[in-house]
């Protein structure tokens, strides 16, 4: 039986219109994946070279130097970031992940939109917006406690602002990409809805659910405008929750911009550790993800 298309049809012509425009687009395509990578590459390469040039071991365990005075460091300033992002994590991470299992398993269609909205409308305030909400909620309130006034808990708090919408969509999302088989399953074998989703669901969407916390991590971990508000800085070493902390993205902000040749060159050597933080966070997270949900 022999074929009624011509042999003709079957060849691919190198000239045709069609095969043209498919070489053009992917030509365009590529072009753009690269100049897409430009500012990245440009802002890495900047970065590590002014960087490396003023690290050295000691900055990870001295303190910020006075102006024009030789040496020093902000181990200080790392060790108020890890404090600050930690105190994020631990509020923002338990709410999100109850909030997004409440409005995927448990709750009603119409509270889960709205929900949802909320969500999506504070991913998108301002960061500086949640510093002044951090600072009239937590700050104003130690100062008529008399327990302080600027300090990492106010700092934590405002970063929690900032991670929270980040963790709710993300294990949200993980959470309804889990097959509606499994639950089914679990039912069927007479485990309760709230085994099903602790034994069943979670473990399911767990790698999904890391990433977007060490995703909302590394957003925090690089926020300044919100800890100006809430956590100040301090050239000491963090002392209490309740006094003024500091943090490498305020010391990059306040020495990048001063006059002396050694703060910038710690400005600098911040930067790159604080980009190398946020690359670390990130690698976890692709890591994570390597079980699929």
């Amino acid at each position: 039986m022999t074929s009624s298309f011509p042999e003709r049809s079957l060849t691919r012509a190198p000239m045709s219109q069609r095969t043209l425009f498919n070489t053009v687009m992917t030509v365009v395509a590529f072009i753009c994946g690269v100049l897409a990578l430009v500012p990245l590459l440009a802002v890495l390469s900047y970065v590590i070279i002014q960087g490396f040039s003023s690290l050295n071991p000691s900055i990870f365990f001295e303190l910020p130097p006075k102006a024009l005075q030789q040496g020093g460091g902000f181990g200080n300033a790392i060790l108020g970031t890890l404090l600050m992002v930690g105190i994020a994590a631990l509020i923002s991470i338990p709410f999100g992940v109850l909030a997004a299992i409440y409005i995927t398993e448990f709750s009603s269609a119409q509270v889960a939109r709205w929900v949802r909205f909320a969500a999506n409308v504070l991913s998108g305030v301002p960061s500086i917006i949640a510093g002044v909400f951090a600072y009239g909620v937590v700050v104003l309130t130690l100062v008529k406690l008399n327990l302080g006034s600027y300090s990492a808990l106010g700092g934590g708090f405002a970063l929690a602002i900032l991670m929270l919408p980040i963790i709710v969509r993300t294990t949200d999302e993980a959470l309804q990409l889990v097959s509606q088989d499994l639950r089914q399953a679990s039912v069927g074998l007479g485990a309760t809805n709230f085994q099903t989703v602790t034994q069943v669901v979670l473990p399911a969407a767990l790698p999904a659910i890391v990433t977007g916390a060490t995703l909302a991590i590394a957003r925090a971990s690089g926020e300044t405008a919100p800890l100006l508000f809430t956590a100040l800085f301090s050239n000491f070493w963090p002392g209490s929750l309740f006094e003024p902390t500091a943090s490498l993205a305020v010391l990059v902000y306040k020495y990048a911009i001063s006059p002396f040749k050694n703060w910038q060159s710690l400005a600098w050597a911040a930067s790159l550790i604080l980009v190398l933080m946020v690359l670390i966070t990130s690698i976890i997270a692709r890591w994570a993800t390597r079980k699929k949900v």
